[in-house]
């Protein structure tokens, strides 16, 4: 019932193989590298499906596979894929935009950006599903969760007090996936509002 969210664990796994066996050769051209600093147009899509290590692809791969499922049964593989995506380019936007404005033109990578559309998209489908933290270890409503979770990426992102991760592409992709879902609900139900010989095609 879930295809898509299998196909993109299995790509991420994937290409994480890939990695490890071709090293900095491999990865150079595909990382998001900033604006001017070896910025390629496909950087924002082969980016989001390498990471820097075991923990870095497990975390976003457990992630994925505990919302992705329940998500894209909501809304159908179509649809999930469109979500993914606009947070994935939403995401990869956001940080070559703050990266445009920092001295340090390092590279960035990983499935962060889309997989925190995919968890804004959880929590307005399913405001008051529990979900448990791991530390510590406290039920909360979905809604609650990202709401709390945004705020601090949002506080690390301005403080810098977790350097080396890209707090504001988080924030870009969680804005971009609650857009996209935002848009559908509204034209859907403008859909339902029209009478059936309306013309609507």
């Amino acid at each position: 019932m879930t295809p898509l969210t299998y196909a993109l664990l299995a790509a991420n796994l994937a290409m994480f193989v890939l990695e490890t066996q071709l090293g900095n050769t491999f990865l150079t051209p595909l990382v998001l590298w900033p604006l001017g600093a070896g910025f390629h147009l496909w950087q924002p899509l082969t980016s989001a499906f390498l990471h820097g290590n075991v923990a870095h692809l497990a975390t976003n791969m457990f992630a994925l596979w505990m919302f992705g499922r329940p998500v894209e049964r909501a809304l159908g593989s179509g649809r999930f894929l469109a979500l993914y995506s606009a947070s994935l380019a939403t995401a990869a936007a956001t940080q070559l935009l703050v990266t445009s404005l920092l001295p340090d033109k390092v590279p960035t990578l990983g499935a962060s950006g889309a997989v925190f559309g995919v968890l804004a998209a959880f929590a307005v489908l399913y405001p008051n599903r529990k979900v448990m933290l791991l530390f510590p270890p406290i039920p909360m409503p979905a809604r609650v969760f990202v709401f709390l979770y945004a705020l601090l990426e949002l506080f690390a992102g301005v403080t810098g007090t977790m350097p080396g991760i890209a707090h504001f592409a988080h924030l870009g992709g969680l804005v971009g996936g609650v857009a996209l879902l935002r848009y559908w609900r509204r034209r859907d139900q403008d859909r339902a509002a029209l009478p059936r010989d309306g013309g609507w095609r």
